[in-house]
């Protein structure tokens, strides 16, 4: 990234020496190019690296917050909570992983939803968080999704997914996989009714959730260097016996490919969509 978002902001401290420690309070060293960046205004940029403009994670409600008009977001359905219909046990049973999950993170599943306002439109938009069982879509995080959809077609109003995540849970086996075409049908549902449908990729979008939702937006966005796929590339190796194009499954590679429609920096995420809403809906 060498656009005017990456210019240094003005009246930084000057950051430690070479080889001097620095208190990880204040300094962080970016993934991306290696430079140490000034914490505080590392996350005012929403964790993009104001060096290199490499995005790093950030919690799928603060991402959402950063989008919608300030106060305006309204989270429905946030009692749904995930059940064992399988009875599940792996390393260890499934209900202690939800139990973890859910006292780490703080919500019931890995899917917020709600109804919010962009530049005073209303719309219904929905963030995965990735935290949460590596955003992994069961039951719920499905009924959820739907449901954003389904909101969306009854009030007119678009519909907007951010989505960050592993795919499928594997400890809900086919009653996971079920939320693809339960996902998708809905889509369907609003595409008939003309109503605009946002799709956001972040780092990862796979699995499940690629192969459903996620891909299929009017406008598809995604941000810089995310991760974007069905398997992974040592998985799509190993089946084909076949070494991968560089840079496969990158969002970079998906838009040379005519498989995504922009490459959005997060900082400009809010004003893309605004402009696109009002193209789509004047």
């Amino acid at each position: 990234m060498t656009d005017e978002l990456t210019e240094l902001p003005d009246e930084l401290p000057e950051p430690p020496g070479e080889g001097e420690e620095f208190d990880d309070q204040e300094w962080l060293r970016c993934k991306g190019c290696g430079e140490l960046m000034y914490l505080p205004q590392f996350r005012e940029g929403l964790n993009v690296c104001y060096h290199c403009g490499h995005h790093d994670r950030i919690g799928g409600l603060e991402r959402l917050l950063a989008i919608v008009d300030e106060g305006s977001f309204e989270e429905v359905d946030d009692d749904l909570a995930p059940t064992d219909p399988l009875s599940f046990v792996d390393l260890k049973p499934y209900p202690e992983r939800l139990e973890a999950a859910q006292a780490k993170t703080g919500i019931l599943d890995a899917f917020r939803a709600g109804s919010a306002r962009i530049e005073t439109r209303p719309v219904q938009i929905g963030t995965f968080e990735f935290s949460f069982l590596g955003g992994s879509m069961g039951a719920v995080v499905g009924e959820k999704v739907t449901r954003v959809l389904e909101r969306a077609r009854e009030r007119g109003e678009p519909a907007i997914v951010i989505s960050a995540s592993g795919g499928a849970r594997m400890q809900e086996g086919l009653l996971s996989l079920m939320q693809m075409a339960k996902t998708c049908s809905a889509l369907s549902d609003i595409r008939a009714e003309g109503v605009p449908y946002i799709s956001v990729l972040t780092h990862p979008t796979t699995g499940g959730v690629a192969a459903s939702f996620a891909m299929l937006g009017d406008v598809i966005l995604s941000e810089p260097g995310s991760l974007i796929g069905f398997a992974g590339p040592r998985v799509i190796e190993q089946t084909i016996g076949e070494s991968l194009p560089e840079g496969f499954q990158t969002t970079e590679y998906l838009l040379d490919h005519g498989m995504i429609d922009r490459i959005v920096d997060r900082r400009r995420l809010r004003a893309e969509i605004a402009q696109l809403l009002g193209l789509m809906l004047d």
